[in-house]
């Protein structure tokens, strides 16, 4: 299984960082529109483009921005985090790609309701009915796997850490609070993220930015270690580790890859609920989730973690790559571990329920209204499966469904390029 996930790991890294480079030229530096996309997410006249941008955010933004990013520098040293902002610039041409044919293949339910997605876009697109299944398919498997199981796993364990509580108590209440919100349909969830999203954002960045300002002296040295590491070979200094340019280059892309989720097909489907907004609109607002989730939070992250390892050597020796966050924010006055904790369980949860979006979309292309209720009861229990029991082989089975999930997607980016435009102006549905 383990040679399996490698495997499967390797391959969406080259399929989705030459995806990402094709459509940065092809749409001519798209990226150089994050401006316009940010003032229209917060426009008046575009709430739902911000609801579905928050849905997105809810389910992308999670523990890799946190702890990914600490194990990617253990790995491969400061360089790693210049890597990953790099790769989070160029997945914001594929994210805006996909969203825009997800919104031009969308369809109307009766109720209403927009509904879209990859398996949309293979389908009326592309006339590729057995991929839209498989892509289907391998989205719910995902769902129930790095949406639900995996993230509270780490909800369970950030909290026993804290506390002396069972993880059965833990899997029970994140079952039962998720479960409050996602029987309530998308238009509740899209309330929920709408501010939680911001909040829980506020909230860990408020004591990354405590702990930039706490060590200002060397903070400029820091941004320089990341970016001279990413392309001369660095010798272990202070607390920063030494290693080689090409285990930064690995480490970095494949953290940035993986935590923006551009190019996997699962922002789409959030993207294309937004009513009465052009193709155009909602895919500049919605290629923002790569910019807020990696340019961003990991940008400051990985700023914030290497100044302290550059300003507090001795903390970090024989600290683990997963541990060295709490090293980080340790050098808050008060309750750091807690903060950091208590950050890692609001991201899980906004992933845990963002990522019942996506499935519950998947299940009513396959099944239709009537099934969402059964996957949402599953759903809730593979929440508390994931509280109470060792994720090695989930998370090795999560990797291959994401890979398998990203192929689908990739093929129909590829196949309907040319519908991809960035001046439409018209206002769809």
């Amino acid at each position: 299984m383990q040679k399996i996930s490698q495997f499967a790991v390797a391959g969406q890294i080259l399929l989705l960082l030459g995806t990402h480079l094709y459509f940065t030229f092809r749409l001519k530096f798209i990226q150089r529109k994050i401006p316009q996309g940010i003032r229209l997410s917060f426009s008046d006249t575009h709430h739902a483009s911000y609801t579905a941008l928050a849905t997105a955010l809810a389910a992308t933004i999670g523990t890799g921005n946190i702890i990914g990013i600490s194990t990617a520098i253990a790995i491969g040293g400061a360089g790693a985090v210049f890597w990953c902002w790099i790769t989070g610039v160029l997945g914001i041409a594929t994210c805006y790609g996909e969203c825009f044919l997800s919104m031009k293949y969308r369809k109307k339910e009766k109720d209403g309701r927009m509904t879209g997605g990859p398996m949309y876009v293979l389908e009326i697109g592309m006339k590729k009915k057995g991929l839209a299944v498989l892509f289907s398919v391998f989205t719910i498997l995902a769902s129930l796997g790095i949406g639900s199981s995996v993230q509270a796993h780490s909800i369970s364990a950030a909290v026993t850490e804290q506390i002396g509580i069972s993880p059965h108590i833990i899997g029970i209440a994140a079952g039962v609070l998720a479960g409050k919100v996602i029987i309530g349909g998308s238009r509740q969830i899209g309330k929920v993220c709408t501010w939680l999203v911001p909040v829980m954002s506020a909230f860990y960045l408020g004591g990354c930015i405590f702990i930039l300002i706490k060590n200002h002296t060397v903070v400029p040295e820091a941004v320089k270690v990341i970016v001279t590491s990413a392309f001369v070979p660095e010798a272990a200094a202070g607390g920063v580790v030494g290693t080689t340019v090409m285990a930064g280059l690995r480490t970095g892309i494949s953290r940035g890859l993986f935590t923006n989720e551009a190019g996997l097909g699962s922002i789409p489907m959030a993207a294309a609920t937004a009513q009465n907004v052009s193709l155009q609109d909602q895919a500049l607002v919605s290629m923002t989730g790569p910019f807020w989730d990696t340019v961003v939070m990991c940008a400051i992250t990985g700023i914030a973690s290497v100044s302290s390892m550059i300003a507090h050597p001795g903390n970090y020796v024989g600290v683990s790559g997963e541990r060295m966050c709490f090293a980080v924010f340790r050098e808050l006055p008060v309750w750091g571990d807690e903060m950091l904790s208590l950050s890692l369980v609001l991201f899980a949860f906004a992933t845990i329920i963002g990522w019942n979006v996506y499935g519950e979309c998947a299940v009513r292309y396959l099944f239709g209204e009537n099934s969402v209720r059964i996957y949402q009861v599953i759903y809730m229990f593979c929440v508390y499966l994931g509280a109470v029991i060792t994720l090695d082989v989930v998370w090795g089975i999560s990797d291959i469904f994401n890979f398998l999930m990203a192929v689908p997607n990739l093929l129909c980016l590829w196949g309907l390029r040319r519908k991809i435009e960035i001046n439409d102006r018209k206002i769809k549905h």
